[in-house]
């Protein structure tokens, strides 16, 4: 008997034993020896999850024939890049911007480190290629995404195993096996590890998957392909907005600002701040050098400086307030989610708030609502994002501030400031704690703002709600290919 995670496995043998296991603290299954062998005679009980077992016993039953996803019979091949020791510098012309494979999930991911190009390695096969399919294999193992427009290209490391589907009109039906409910058991309850769960590229011929008629697989396919398109040409029309709020305020790339030290004859940095300027804030952190440059140079070339908390700019600025949280299963209650999964279009790891018990704090915290501006406040403080359709009614946790914007005329122009990288050295001026950063709805309230041409502004702000519908059809395309796998596919008898 091995144990693991509040799992048994039980190995039959000659001598049946009845084993005393209470029903409410450990899930329990019994395993032949023969299955132990058929899975490379693995011992963890990860491997003969319940949940996993029941997923194949429902494939089992399918009408359509069942393959391996990758391997000689598969319907793909995968392979993993080789691991290497890496060389990390600050940003220059020559680094190489690098991502983590958790920013796969990411609608329009940002570099997190840089490397060297002196890593004394080939890394020709950490940059993604169009057409494939990644999947995160060692700690949070299972999230899956396409290789389009957005990620071609990218630099990510070895953590995430390269799907290539032997015909190309099987990459989007993969996808959206591998984005169900049955297909994500069977991913991982594939892994090992005790602490750091990992998958391999050789444990995907272990993964079932079914193998209907090609027009089905096609039309899954369009569909996926088609979501991928649209969040694509989202990103490109959040780009074109930046640009312009960028060549209308003459702005320079951030790291082109050239703070101004007290001292240059000392390596420390060092500067001065006047008494009128404290504001009661004596941290180093809120007076750097930086931060005085955007604004004085925001000042120079907008129509006007304000701040988030102009009613011409925000109807209301909301912090929920920390709640103990009664949660229920999915269907049961108001989808609810963390700052985490902020950039993602349809959130990971969602979790279901009882509805009946906290129908006021949903009603005047936690709601979203549509083109809502949300800036993560603890932890990663300053990551933004423009509430989608579909997140509407939806709700997040208490560490994420909500900015009610006065109207939809002024919505997406406030998130595409505030999502640049100046928008951003703003908010992140306001964190303080001495462990956990924190900023709360006051220090948002006095972010500064620029106006601008009215003409500009006004392009700028169709350009962000134009992306956040094409993200909203985005979402519901994927979730049409999805319903399709599963009632036509999986559950097909």
């Amino acid at each position: 008997m091995v144990g693991m995670n509040k799992d048994v496995i039980v190995q039959k043998s000659s001598e049946e034993k009845i084993i005393d296991i209470p029903k409410e603290e450990l899930n329990w299954g019994i395993v032949s020896l023969s299955e132990i062998l058929d899975s490379d005679t693995r011992l963890e009980a990860s491997v003969y999850n319940i949940k996993g077992r029941h997923a194949r016993e429902i494939l089992k039953k399918c009408k359509w024939e069942v393959l391996p996803l990758c391997g000689e019979n598969g319907l793909a091949r995968a392979y993993r890049p080789p691991i290497c020791k890496r060389i990390f510098v600050d940003k220059n012309e020559n680094s190489i911007p690098m991502y983590t494979p958790a920013q796969i999930l990411e609608l329009n991911p940002k570099p997190i480190r840089y490397l060297s190009p002196k890593t004394k390695t080939d890394l020709s096969s950490w940059f993604l290629k169009e057409g494939e399919l990644v999947l995160t294999c060692s700690g949070t193992v299972g999230n899956v995404s396409l290789v389009t427009q957005t990620l071609k290209g990218k630099c990510f490391s070895q953590n995430l195993i390269r799907i290539i589907p032997n015909n190309p009109e099987n990459l989007g039906y993969i996808y959206a096996f591998l984005k169900t409910k049955i297909g994500n058991l069977l991913i991982t309850s594939n892994n090992y590890g005790a602490v750091i769960q990992h998958i391999d590229p050789e444990h995907l011929s272990n993964v079932p998957i079914p193998n209907p008629p090609d027009m089905l697989k096609k039309r899954i396919h369009e569909l996926v392909m088609k979501s991928y398109e649209l969040r694509d040409e989202s990103n490109e029309l959040l780009d074109k907005a930046e640009e312009l709020l960028v060549n209308e305020l003459k702005l320079p790339p951030i790291d082109d600002f050239q703070p101004e030290y007290f001292d240059t004859s000392s390596n420390l940095k060092n500067y001065s701040v006047k008494f009128s300027e404290l504001s009661n804030r004596f941290e180093a952190s809120f007076h750097v050098p930086i931060v005085k440059s955007i604004i004085n140079h925001l000042k120079c070339h907008a129509e006007e400086v304000t701040t988030v908390g102009d009613k011409r700019i925000s109807k209301k600025i909301i912090l929920p307030g920390r709640f103990k949280r009664i949660y229920v299963e999915e269907g049961q209650g108001t989808v609810f989610f963390g700052g985490k999964q902020i950039y993602e279009l349809d959130p990971s790891n969602k979790k279901y708030l009882s509805t009946r018990h906290h129908k006021n704090r949903i009603q005047k915290e936690l709601r979203l609502i549509e083109n809502m501006v949300l800036i993560t406040c603890s932890g990663t403080s300053g990551k933004t994002a423009l509430v989608p359709k579909h997140w509407e009614n939806w709700t997040m946790n208490q560490h994420v501030i909500r900015i009610i914007p006065s109207s939809d005329s002024i919505a997406g122009y406030l998130y595409v400031f505030l999502s640049s990288p100046y928008g951003y050295e703003l908010i992140k001026r306001f964190t303080y704690g001495s462990v956990v950063d924190e900023i709360d709805d006051n220090h948002v309230s006095q972010i500064e703002i620029p106006l601008i041409s009215r003409d500009i502004q006004d392009e700028i702000n169709r350009l962000a709600l134009e992306a956040n519908k094409l993200r909203y059809e985005a979402y519901k395309l994927e979730q049409q290919a999805l319903i399709i796998v599963n009632e036509e596919v999986i559950h097909k008898t």
